[in-house]
């Protein structure tokens, strides 16, 4: 398998989309879009990739199934072509889903795009923290404790 392409292809294809949701009107066949056609096909290439890869059905280079249990094993699936991209794409999906969530989330609470989007690109760049960002400015604004803590 071309890694270096697969790699590139989802990589652009995520960051097109992020562009979208930062930037582009919130209307909800923007939104669905995003959900089915970024987050939806990122896991899709995901799953065509990864049961193949794990099967031993294509080559990833990591020489088997890790054994995910312990670093040692983590760190050889990741040190492989194959591992690599598809620890990426699991990245970009999973993180395009949280900053779905993010923008949809914030847009509720009546939250200025301006403040949105660094909020996003944190997101993007480091996940968690960017998560944890939205959090706790999610929870300066509101007064109940309910409301803060859980999210819908």
């Amino acid at each position: 398998m071309n890694w270096d392409l697969i790699f590139t292809i989802t990589n652009n294809y995520a960051l097109l989309m992020w562009l979208i949701l930062a930037f582009a009107p919130r209307r909800t066949p923007i939104m669905t879009a995003i959900f089915y056609g970024g987050v939806g096909l990122l896991a899709g290439a995901y799953a065509v990739i990864v049961i193949p890869m794990m099967t031993g059905m294509i080559d990833g280079g990591s020489g088997g199934i890790p054994d995910f249990s312990t670093l040692a094993g983590v760190q050889q699936l990741l040190s492989s072509p194959g591992g690599a991209t598809i620890g990426w794409i699991h990245y970009l999906a999973f993180d395009l889903f949280v900053g779905l969530w993010v923008a949809r989330n914030a847009d509720k609470y009546g939250f200025a795009r301006w403040l949105q989007v660094p909020i996003l690109f944190f997101v993007l760049m480091l996940g968690p923290l960017g998560l944890v960002l939205y959090l706790l400015l999610r929870f300066t604004r509101h007064n109940k404790v309910a409301d803060a803590v859980i999210p819908e």
